[in-house]
């Protein structure tokens, strides 16, 4: 392919297809960023849609290789645990790593989102238009119709690659022409948004943790914000007796969260309207494939393998799928046509490692972070760490500070337990023998 001649279309520029425009501008590609909404710099965040999400080494190492990582940690807020918060009693501090000094980042959605708009828009030969919503696309030809403020425009790709979300609309040209079969899987629960204002000009709860209110069938986590707010994230059934179906009037709700959530509305003046306001969100894991046509048309990140949100690895994965894409394209002399094959089969199976850890972690976090047993595990699990330094290492770590590829991290973790377990069951077998031969000589 000519780079200088031919252009790639990049359809959505959120977080994903802005970090991918920036990399392949970087190659010498002509690249048009085609957004159904409008510039985000310059219009205001949809109410209830998240305004920060949680960084880590994936994403990180992503944003080093444009040199950005520096601008957006600038304004970061590092997370070092978790914070539980019982019904009753104090919160307890839960560490992310054995050392106790890592950490996961809070950044604001919205500023990275700016912050790589404004790097693609630099680059030479970046081309951006807004208000343009894909309605028609050709995966022979690279031949796309959008929907604009002035009418429709068709247009055409050498290359159409769709970062357009979960619910992208390149995936669903590709299903509509039958050349690609979806299964969304969607949870019984959805999530609403709530907003913890600062206090007295300060963080009303500590700024150094992921907060935690685990309630067995549902939770809420809160992220501090750079203006000192906390973004609150209600994870809660979407049918039932305590569910979003079930409180409708204001005193419902200031009843539920004084009882399941006593520490709570003291901190949220603006608690009910929000409850009532910010819309319920859906959760759920699609998967796709293939994940590319003919070499001409593909999708990466959420648009090709749109995960739950609770490992906060959706950004970091999208982003890791850029830099797999922009590794592909080296190794085959930027052929598209062998590239694409050869991303989806990089990452097929990490994508789909993430998504089951990401569902298996949203039950960690809703019902065991606050049990005994599971505080026990962890202990052990930091002992080791300590005890065997890059050797033994958990889950959480390989997951959000390393970049070893999702199925390794579970494979490794596997062997790991297996190897913990071997040792547990020698050592007790020498209790045993010792216990017998201690019985023996006092009978002797």
């Amino acid at each position: 392919m000519d780079r200088e001649r031919d252009e790639i279309a990049v359809v959505g520029a959120g977080l994903a297809g802005c970090l991918l425009a920036c990399f392949l501008a970087r190659r010498g590609y002509k690249v048009t960023l085609y957004e159904r909404r409008p510039d985000p710099r310059s219009g205001t965040v949809e109410r209830g849609r998240s305004i920060n999400l949680a960084l880590s080494e994936r994403g990180l190492d992503a944003l080093r290789r444009i040199g950005l990582a520096e601008q957006v940690m600038a304004d970061a807020l590092p997370m070092r645990g978790r914070m539980i918060h019982p019904v009753v009693g104090e919160p307890q501090f839960q560490s992310y790593s054995g050392s106790g000094d890592r950490a996961i980042n809070s950044i604001s959605r919205g500023a990275l989102n700016n912050a790589l708009l404004d790097a693609a828009g630099k680059l030479p030969g970046v081309r951006m238009a807004f208000d343009h919503r894909l309605v028609g696309l050709d995966p022979t030809t690279g031949e796309m119709t959008f929907e604009t403020p002035q009418g429709k425009v068709t247009t055409a790709a050498s290359v159409v690659l769709g970062a357009d979300g979960a619910g992208s609309a390149v995936r669903g040209q590709l299903l509509g022409y039958g050349v690609l079969t979806e299964s969304l899987d969607f949870l019984d629960y959805g999530y609403k948004e709530l907003t913890i204002p600062p206090l007295g000009g300060e963080f009303a709860l500590d700024p150094d943790a992921l907060h935690i209110w685990p309630r067995g069938t549902s939770m809420m986590i809160a992220l501090p914000n750079p203006d000192r707010s906390f973004t609150c994230t209600l994870f809660w059934p979407t049918h039932g007796t305590a569910s979003f179906a079930s409180l409708g009037s204001p005193a419902a709700i200031e009843q539920h969260f004084a009882t399941h959530y006593p520490d709570l509305p003291p901190l949220a003046p603006n608690l009910v309207d929000d409850y009532q306001h910010n819309p319920v969100g859906v959760l759920g894991t699609v998967r796709c494939t293939p994940w590319q046509v003919d070499g001409r048309v593909g999708l990466l990140g959420d648009a090709a393998h749109a995960i739950v949100p609770f490992y906060g690895q959706g950004a970091n994965c999208a982003f890791e799928d850029v830099v797999e894409l922009d590794r592909c394209l080296d190794e085959c002399g930027d052929e598209w046509s062998a590239a694409l094959p050869l991303f989806q089969q990089r990452r097929q199976a990490n994508a789909e490692a993430i998504a089951r850890m990401a569902l298996a972690n949203f039950v960690e976090m809703r019902d065991k972070v606050a049990s005994p047993v599971f505080r026990t595990r962890k202990r052990v699990e930091h002992t080791l760490e300590r005890a065997l330094p890059g050797r033994y290492v958990s889950q959480y770590e390989l997951v959000s500070f390393s970049t070893t590829p999702y199925a390794e991290v579970r494979r490794r973790v596997r062997r790991q337990y297996r190897a913990v377990g071997a040792v547990a069951v020698g050592g007790l077998a020498l209790l045993a023998a010792g216990v017998a031969a201690l019985a023996r000589g006092r009978r002797g």
